[in-house]
């Protein structure tokens, strides 16, 4: 369904609490208020860049956020568990 792993980011916009209980494989933990922050990094990333979250609802404000700053090639990937199947 999705391009390789290796052409893609992968952001994790939980909490740092939430990633650590467990998160997608080399995803990036970046919460969601502090996006706006770190948008540097986010310029320098592999695009497409796919958020995910627990339900897919912070990662869509994540993919607004991303896109009010320019930064187009960025992806609601949903929730944690849609991830998982979607990029199998």
């Amino acid at each position: 369904m999705m391009e390789s792993l290796n052409d893609v980011s992968i952001v994790d916009v939980r909490t740092p609490e939430e990633y650590l209980v467990e998160h997608f494989p080399n995803a990036i933990n970046i919460p969601l208020d502090s996006i706006a922050q770190r948008l540097e990094e986010f310029g320098q990333m592999k695009k497409p860049i796919i958020a995910y979250c627990r339900t897919g609802n912070r990662s869509g404000m994540a993919v607004s956020i991303l896109k009010q700053y320019g930064i187009t090639d960025a992806v609601n990937g949903g929730g944690f568990e849609d991830l998982k199947q979607n990029m199998k």
